[in-house]
């Protein structure tokens, strides 16, 4: 790419230093555009993270670090490794200069790129750093947005009372906000599916009373019921009735992906108890 070639010779010959990193890191960005319009990711990357290096040359921590997630952008397209190494690396600079929203932002979408390779727990590491980071900046929704991914996969690696403490942390916090107290049955619901799955029906019992104390409208809904209703079938293990109550709620409101897998946790461990119960018997 001529662009490119043009900028190689500008820092490799003579000049004033400032000028020579200005000038090469313009044909760098032309260079970059050329091969972004060519759909050539890797070659656009590969010379944005060479024009974060004339920034950092001149001192400028914010072109340095804009020019690193320009490379990020690029490589996603192809590389997902290249990708989050230079998002890091634009969210590290950003830290240094104060910019923390953007930090966070960074953040945010690493956690979203491991979340979609599976990889649960560099994702939780990277909300969490998020979370921590809107919080600071005061940017509660996009925080509690983040605590939720952190509660939905520490669940699925059954890490279970660090879900519910966050569920219940969030429910506790949207009581008080009248755009967010809608959803707190939501929150609490998860949280009481995380407690069946720790199995302990006196702590599913102390946490229903603990939500009645809470949100005292939470007993009429029918997430109480639904939880109440497959507290009662742990207790007699119940197989069949815990079957009838998930049913019947699913029939009103179908229950997500999430749930269904933590529920049916809940069932295998529940035939399990059965299956052990009848072989006492024999």
């Amino acid at each position: 790419m001529e662009f490119e070639k043009k900028a190689e010779k500008k820092l490799n010959g003579w000049g004033f230093l400032g000028s020579k990193y200005e000038d090469a890191g313009d044909l760098y960005e032309k260079a970059a555009n050329c091969y972004k319009l060519a759909k050539s990711w890797d070659q656009a990357g590969s010379v944005y993270v060479k024009l974060a290096g004339c920034h950092l040359k001149m001192d400028s921590k914010h072109e340095a670090a804009n020019a690193y997630a320009d490379a990020a952008h690029a490589y996603k397209k192809t590389n997902t490794k290249e990708c989050i190494a230079h998002l890091e690396q634009a969210l590290n600079l950003f830290m240094e200069i104060g910019r923390l929203s953007m930090s966070a932002r960074y953040c945010k979408e690493i956690a979203e790129l491991y979340e979609q390779e599976q990889n649960l727990e560099q994702a939780i590491a990277y909300y969490d750093k998020a979370a921590d980071l809107f919080q600071g900046e005061e940017v509660t929704t996009s925080a509690n947005q983040c605590k939720q991914k952190i509660a939905q996969f520490s669940a699925q690696l059954e890490q279970y009372q660090k879900a519910i403490e966050i569920y219940e942390d969030i429910a506790r916090q949207s009581l008080n906000n009248n755009l967010l107290k809608y959803g707190v049955r939501g929150h609490l619901l998860n949280a009481g599916i995380c407690q069946l799955c720790k199995g302990d029906i006196v702590a599913i019992t102390n946490a229903l009373d603990r939500y009645q104390e809470l949100d005292p409208t939470f007993s009429g809904t029918r997430e109480y019921k639904l939880l109440a209703d497959l507290a009662a079938a742990v207790d007699e293990e119940d197989v069949a009735k815990f079957t009838d109550a998930v049913k019947e709620f699913d029939s009103m409101t179908k229950l997500d992906e999430w749930k269904t897998t933590l529920l049916l946790r809940v069932k295998l461990m529940l035939k399990a108890k059965e299956e052990e119960d009848d072989d006492d018997l024999t």
